[in-house]
């Protein structure tokens, strides 16, 4: 299942072993349009574009086949029904595939999957035999790929939010060398000269003083796992900061000789930027929207004025008009607001 064309050997192992000319796997998931890997013969062009064209999908009953059984075609066919026996003989006679033994797999989550090979001739007993034994084997892989592909998309959702967040990971050794990252590092590297996958695969930062605090703690870390983590502020506009700390399970991995990891979170826009934005966001005025920005970075209402070069009694004036229009109440629930609107992931 780690194969590209996804099962591909499998196929063609099950087509050589039963004298099929051609072997499929078709899934159907709860949602959405089937997916059929195949190995053999396909149907020549001209039969295919009769399929889609007149019958559209396998008119064949294959949802009411009983789980585990494997069915001969003449089993699959109403004697009643002119599509089946139209499919029969303007597609599958023709394209050599007029015998077929199939048999359907469910897996716990939902998805339907159907394991059919077809031939020009006639299939031995030996060949139902066959399949009802690896049925269980496939219906294991069936769920293991299932379960695969819901982590890959839970990971792939997980991945984006972290983009969204500005927020990303990486592992490095008792050298500073790189041995894994989240996905967005290294779009994070791309917009920011702060920090960079540096020669020999080492994490290098543009501060002389910082990349020597940070290698002396991970020398620190490789000694002793249990080493106090530090945070260090790499930016204030934009704002960027990293969090690195110690590995403390280094047998999780096996092969892996990472000694810390280091959190990166930073934002990707400028201080004028994000006072663009919450202007729009909440229908500030410039001078309040610089205010509420500087409140969210942590500042009290004397810093921020002794920032903004405007008195305190303005600041505060400013305040209650930023509460008011966002909503606050407060200056902790204005930082609140801030960082859980759609700023946190623009």
């Amino acid at each position: 299942m780690f194969e590209q064309p996804l099962w591909h050997r499998f196929l063609e192992m099950l087509r050589s072993a039963t004298g099929a000319s051609y072997a499929a796997l078709f899934f159907r998931p709860p949602e959405g349009p089937i997916v059929q890997l195949f190995a053999g013969r396909e149907l020549p062009q001209h039969l295919q574009q009769r399929l889609f064209e007149r019958y559209g999908d396998d008119p064949l009953p294959h949802r009411r086949m009983r789980e585990g059984r494997v069915y001969a075609l003449p089993e699959l066919m109403d004697p009643n029904d002119a599509i089946q026996r139209s499919f029969v003989d303007e597609v599958l006679v023709p394209g050599g595939m007029g015998y077929l033994r199939s048999v359907r797999l469910t897996e716990a989550g939902g998805t339907d999957a159907w394991l059919t090979i077809v031939n020009d001739r006639d299939f031995s007993a030996a060949t139902g035999s066959l399949l009802s034994r690896i049925t269980r084997h496939v219906r294991i892989a069936l769920h293991n790929f299932v379960a695969l592909e819901r982590e890959r998309m839970r990971s792939s959702i997980s991945s984006e939010m972290m983009g969204r967040l500005n927020f990303g990971w990486l592992t490095i050794d008792s050298r500073c060398r790189i041995v894994d990252q989240s996905p967005n590092v290294d779009e994070i590297f791309r917009r920011t000269s702060l920090l960079r996958h540096g020669r020999y695969d080492r994490l290098t930062f543009a501060s002389a003083s910082v990349d020597r605090d940070v290698a002396a703690l991970i020398k620190a870390f490789a000694c002793d796992a249990e080493s106090r983590p530090r945070a260090f502020r790499l930016s204030q506009d934009p704002w960027m900061d990293i969090f690195v700390t110690p590995v403390h399970d280094r047998h999780a991995s096996p092969g892996s000789n990472a000694a810390a990891i280091v959190y990166l979170s930073g934002d990707r826009w400028s201080r004028d930027d994000r006072c663009d934005q919450l202007t729009d966001l909440f229908g500030l005025l410039p001078s309040e929207a610089r205010l509420a920005w500087a409140i969210a970075q942590g500042r009290s209402i004397a810093e921020a004025a002794r920032e903004l070069g405007i008195t305190i009694e303005t600041a505060r004036n400013y305040s209650k008009k930023i509460y008011s229009k966002t909503g606050a109440g407060g200056q902790a629930d204005l930082v609140r607001i801030i960082f859980t609107s759609v700023l946190a992931i623009i």
